[in-house]
């Protein structure tokens, strides 16, 4: 059955006691929004689904409202009003919202329309729901999580352990290309990856995983190229048609449980994109320390390869132009 074979994809979602948690999917009407939305409503720890997109959700609401779970679908639209309704005591707020790539497109040619989008939606959680965790997948993360962190701080409601930009796609796809490579279980794999959500900012530690694997020169350099590509992999073959949605909404599913285990008191490891103080640039991924509140420890990168680290010299200063433009946007 459908839910027999969600509850086997998604392994690592907890099975321990519920816990009364409302989260929010702005965007829950596009490509990435509805299969985020079945994913989250399977999680046993959710209590309260609420949906919100510029289009009508109650199709989509009226959808998942008839699945056997405990959790319960609640709808909403566009508009101020309905809007505040969707937030309002929202523990965690997943954002989705926004144009998908194109063939030929970067994630930063999205940004001048994507930014508006973020940049109204943190308004909003800023004015309603300032205690959230707030989970950004709109691309260009480099620079959305930026302008939404730049509005929580104009709004004075920042927390910097509460806004997190989701790269867990990037770590799930290391694990599979890796995993696929070598012949092993992925399910099995820890593959760190840090930096940011884009091209070569993307850096996957493929010197740190664990269990231990032996990599050639050249297929670290493959690996890596492929890890940092992968999305334009998938825009080229929908030729079109979009982009990496289903394995973005998967990603972003595991992200989301991630915060819904560590609010209920479950001590949780995760890459994620955030404020950060280990290098030099404002935002930065890497491992991270949850728990109730957030970021719990920022648990740096370890020791990094001679290769690692020529590649993290030359990351910074893109994701820094990147996190540059994002600052700058949200203070217009």
């Amino acid at each position: 059955m459908l839910r027999v074979a969600i509850g086997l994809a998604f392994r690592s979602f907890s099975t321990c006691s519920r816990h009364s948690t409302k989260v929010s999917v702005l965007g829950a009407g596009g490509g990435i929004g509805q299969p985020l939305s079945l994913l989250i409503c399977s999680n046993p720890l959710l209590s309260n689904l609420a949906l919100y997109d510029v289009k009508d959700t109650r199709g989509i609401a009226c959808d998942l409202s008839h699945i056997n779970t405990n959790s319960r679908v609640s709808l909403c639209y566009s508009g101020s009003e309905e809007l505040e309704e969707c937030l309002k005591d929202s523990e965690i707020v997943v954002i989705p919202a926004g144009l998908p790539r194109k063939p030929g497109m970067t994630r930063d040619d999205l940004f001048n329309t994507n930014a508006e989008i973020v940049q109204s939606l943190a308004k909003a959680c800023a004015k309603y729901c300032p205690t959230a965790k707030v989970a950004v997948i709109t691309n260009p993360v480099n620079s959305t999580v930026p302008i939404v962190a730049e509005v929580f701080e104009s709004a004075g409601v920042y927390d910097p352990r509460k806004i997190f930009g989701v790269c867990t796609l990037d770590t799930v796809r290391a694990k599979k290309f890796v995993a696929d490579l070598k012949g092993v279980n992925a399910t099995t794999l820890h593959v760190p990856v840090i930096g940011g959500h884009s091209g070569i900012t993307i850096l996957p530690l493929l010197s740190q995983i664990t269990p231990k694997l032996s990599l050639s020169s050249e297929e670290i350099c493959s690996l890596t190229e492929r890890i940092q590509n992968a999305g334009t992999e998938v825009v080229n073959a929908k030729a079109g048609g979009g982009s990496a949605t289903l394995s973005m909404a998967y990603a972003g599913a595991l992200f989301t449980d991630a915060l819904l285990r560590a609010g209920k008191g479950d001590p949780v490891v995760e890459c994620a994109y955030v404020e950060s103080n280990i290098t030099e640039v404002k935002f930065f991924s890497s491992s991270l320390l949850l728990g109730p509140e957030g970021v719990t420890e920022h648990l740096g990168f370890g020791t990094l390869s001679a290769y690692e680290e020529d590649k993290l010299r030359a990351l910074l200063p893109e994701l820094d132009r990147n996190i540059t433009k994002g600052l700058q946007f949200g203070k217009q």
